[in-house]
């Protein structure tokens, strides 16, 4: 079960990888993305990383999403409506794709992997957080949780109008009082 989950998710992910340089569209190009960077958190889980596995797939998420709504808002063509191409230099980053592969590769196979020496942790999680982090754990958890608190807050307070006020606090008015007339519904 492992095994085959191993290889769906890696298949998946390649072929994600590769949408994200198909696609006309930065906003689908985006959520492509999002699938590959999922399935990566997923192989993290499946090889027993469950806590960088868990981190991915949550900073991906967020990250993905934020940009998804910035595109949207900013870009001149953020649904693909006009053909664009997401490659430039295609025989330049072909090569350095290559050479990238083969020096990864060459790497992989020359470098004397070290043996394994004692048991492993009881709690790997543990161990990793203080390896990576040290005492500084408490610090960090907080300072992600007040990072979360200032984006929401910053996205929140840079609307000026809200949910209900097109068409009032009820929704009782029967046009409604958009800024910016011929809008969608006019």
């Amino acid at each position: 079960m492992t095994t085959s989950a191993f290889w769906v998710l890696a298949v998946l992910a390649v072929a994600s990888g590769v949408m994200v340089f198909r696609f006309d569209s930065m906003a689908r190009a985006t959520f492509s993305l999002l699938t590959a960077l999922l399935c990566v958190g997923g192989e993290l889980i499946v090889l027993g990383l469950d806590y960088l596995g868990i981190v991915t797939v949550l900073m991906m998420t967020i990250e993905m999403a934020i940009m998804a709504v910035f595109m949207i808002m900013f870009m001149m063509n953020p649904a693909g409506l006009t053909p664009m191409t997401m490659v430039h230099n295609k025989r330049g980053a072909a090569a350095v794709c290559a050479l990238s592969f083969v020096l990864l590769l060459v790497g992989i196979l020359l470098a004397p992997w070290p043996r394994r020496s004692g048991r492993p942790p009881v709690d790997p999680t543990m161990d990793l957080g203080l390896s990576l982090m040290g005492p500084q754990m408490l610090t960090m958890m907080t300072l992600g949780m007040a990072l979360f608190a200032t984006i929401v807050a910053t996205v929140v307070l840079s609307t000026q109008r809200g949910r209900y006020d097109r068409y009032g606090d009820r929704l009782q008015d029967p046009r409604p009082d958009d800024p910016v007339r011929g809008g969608v519904g006019r």
